[in-house]
């Protein structure tokens, strides 16, 4: 089978964002298959194209990238025309492209095109793999404040779902979401994943030189700092540690974004360098290693309700590292480490709960040796990368037939 897989944000483990794309590219090409991945250049990412339209192969996947810069960092017209041009871009090689079968990423939605395309004119078989609830969270997120431009996007997003022969959504709340809003044809979950091999074989390597954990409880935080993670809420409960004198408590905020300056200041303000580290953006690696040998990993977002659907990937690294998550989502990831005991909620917003709970974990030994234990079993039993490689795999076979 010939699959053609659309997605902006590709990188490889050693970037420093989700390699759900690559990971899955390969075993599908180990499998026999033969992979396409149509990607521009993320700047989290370990792409260093040369030219125009830069080819090569890695682990076997044939990698087309746009050499167009895009990043968080942009503003929004830039990153608007950084979308629609690799949608035009992508919609044409999908009608150029021999391939069996079309899998179109999304967010941004814009990428939904080249599939549209596939399908119109190849007549193709179309996979939309949602990422996001992308007018959702745009609305809730108050990024575009005309109605009408939210109601043009609901209904390309509409046109989108009920085109597709089957929409992958990244969460059971997602996918909840998505059948009561637009009636598609068939959805399946299939969330992000863990890669327990990855983090095993790392584990011998110990903590990275930079990680002070003697005598100190240590948290880590990765991922994006900008306005939808609320990391201020972090800092919050930092002061509330230091004011209860839980000064053994460090915790790590690795990655980059929108807030980090701001961050980085308040932090230097209210004194909290002693217990608060900020680190710039690392290969996933490199981050392995900090999260294997951490007490628990953070998960902070905004209180907003479509947040209860996210799939992140510092969940999954979590499990695959066998520690707990303190995290502050409401959906399926609050019912999930509920049932299966391998993390803490507390409500978004609130730093006294998240300042509670880091301090629970800290002392609280024999909890948090269950709750780690558990969560590597939920890594390894329910969202191993070779198990759910295996079924989005088992999904395309069955719709190409």
């Amino acid at each position: 089978m010939k699959i053609l897989y659309f997605y902006q944000y590709f990188s490889t483990s050693k970037g420093s964002w989700g390699t759900r794309a690559f990971e899955f590219s390969k075993r599908w090409v180990q499998a026999g298959h033969e992979v396409t991945v149509v990607t521009c250049v993320y700047d989290k990412s370990d792409l260093s194209p040369s030219g125009l339209i830069h080819r090569e192969k890695i682990e076997g996947i044939n990698l087309v990238v746009l050499n167009l810069k895009l990043s968080n960092k942009h503003g929004r017209i830039v990153r608007g025309f950084t979308f629609l041009a690799f949608s035009l871009f992508a919609g044409i090689f999908s009608i150029l492209k021999s391939c069996d079968l079309v899998i179109a990423s999304s967010g941004p939605l814009t990428v939904a095109f080249a599939g549209l395309l596939a399908k119109w004119i190849r007549r193709r078989k179309f996979v939309l793999e949602v990422r996001d609830l992308f007018s959702e969270g745009i609305e809730q997120l108050g990024l575009i404040q005309k109605a009408s431009i939210v109601s043009l996007l609901r209904r390309f997003e509409a046109l989108c779902y009920r085109s597709a022969d089957c929409t992958v959504a990244l969460s059971p709340s997602m996918a909840e979401w998505i059948v009561r809003s637009y009636q598609p044809k068939r959805v399946e979950s299939i969330p992000n994943a863990s890669d327990c091999e990855f983090f095993d074989e790392l584990k011998r390597l110990g903590p990275p030189p930079e990680m002070i954990s003697k005598d100190k409880r240590t948290f880590v935080y990765s991922g994006t700092l900008g306005l939808a993670n609320h990391c201020d809420q972090i800092l919050t409960a930092a002061q509330k540690l230091k004011a209860w004198g839980e000064e053994d408590i460090l915790i790590y905020l690795i990655g980059d974004g929108k807030e980090k300056r701001d961050l980085e200041k308040k932090a230097g303000q209210e004194q909290l360098l002693g217990m608060i580290r900020f680190l710039p953006p690392i290969p996933k690696e490199d981050l392995a290693l900090w999260i294997n040998h951490c007490d628990a990993v953070l998960l902070v977002l905004k209180n907003l309700k479509v947040f209860d659907t996210v799939s992140p990937n510092k969940l999954f690294d979590a499990f695959a590292a066998g520690v707990p998550v303190i995290q502050t989502t409401q959906g399926w990831i609050r019912t999930l480490l509920q049932v299966e005991n391998c993390g803490i909620t507390t409500e978004p917003g609130d730093p006294d709960g998240l300042a509670n709970a880091i301090q629970y974990l800290a002392h609280n030994y024999e909890d948090r040796k269950t709750m780690s234990a558990n969560s590597l079993k939920v890594g390894r039993e329910r969202f191993d990368r070779n198990l759910l490689s295996r079924k989005y795999l088992d999904l395309l076979e069955e719709l190409k037939l």
